[in-house]
């Protein structure tokens, strides 16, 4: 089989991650190397094998691995067509060094939820716009990686904390265009940003970037019915471009802007 190298790699606009790598390789073969920052591995498709510590480990496709930095390791493909993976490459603010000596020792986590998170995570991340919900989604990574390699010292499930909630409810309604950075307004209400995102979904039910997003598909879709081009909504409704607009006013309303407004009578 002849060698078959995909990759594609660029850095979001959310803090704390400095690069997303999503590669396809069939006979490629990593030797022994570091990284700076902290290395957080889904496989897709295909199984990688890798050293750490001079320990063999393995990943295959219902596994979260979390590779510490500054800790050799190398990879190669566990199975015969190779391996599909998507990697985040994280700094020192969102994960400790008191996570080192877990994630070596057990840098594979079985964890159907974690999962699940980090799917969602860089599908959020592959999306320009959506910073906000990335950033809430990693957050909220960071703590359950926590529990899974310190289950004693893990933060309890976020409690209802009704005031803070009230308070970034505010932020987010002065700020429905310009939008909000979680780490902005989480110094702003002086909370961290894990509790913060827990105690907002406690008490509204809803994300922080859910409820973003439908206050500006609310004022989207008056500005439609006005007669404005969708272009020219999603610029002034906070959207990053049209198909960023599009794709959340189709999710929220079940159809596209276009639609919508030729139906306005």
């Amino acid at each position: 089989m002849g060698t078959r190298e995909e990759v594609t790699a660029w850095r979001p606009r959310v803090p704390g991650v400095t690069e997303v790598f999503h590669a396809h390789f069939t006979d490629y073969a990593y030797p022994m190397h570091v990284h700076e920052a902290w290395t957080l591995l889904i496989v897709d498709d295909g199984a990688v094998r890798y050293d750490l510590d001079r320990h063999e480990h393995g990943t295959p496709h219902d596994t979260v691995s979390l590779l510490p930095p500054h800790v050799p390791h190398n990879g190669s493909p566990a199975t015969p067509h190779g391996f599909r993976k998507r990697v985040l490459y994280l700094d020192g603010t969102r994960l400790g060094d008191d996570l080192i000596g877990p994630a070596v020792d057990s840098p594979d986590l079985r964890d159907p939820v974690l999962r699940r998170r980090v799917g969602q995570l860089h599908a959020a991340l592959a999306l320009p716009g959506d910073e906000l919900e990335a950033d809430s989604r990693l957050t909220l990574i960071g703590d359950r990686l926590r529990a899974c390699l310190l289950p004693r010292t893990a933060a309890p499930a976020g409690r209802r904390d009704t005031v803070l909630a009230r308070r970034l409810r505010e932020l987010l309604d002065e700020r429905v265009v310009p939008g909000l950075a979680l780490d902005e307004a989480a110094a702003l209400v002086q909370a961290h940003p894990t509790h913060l995102v827990r105690s907002f979904s406690a008490a509204y039910g809803i994300a922080p970037h859910q409820y973003l997003m439908s206050r500006r598909v609310d004022r989207a879709r008056r500005l439609l019915l006005e007669g404005r081009a969708p272009a020219e909504v999603a610029a002034a409704t906070g959207f990053y471009d049209q198909s960023h607009l599009t794709r959340h006013f189709r999710r929220l309303v079940g159809v596209t802007p276009g639609r919508y407004r030729g139906s306005a009578r």
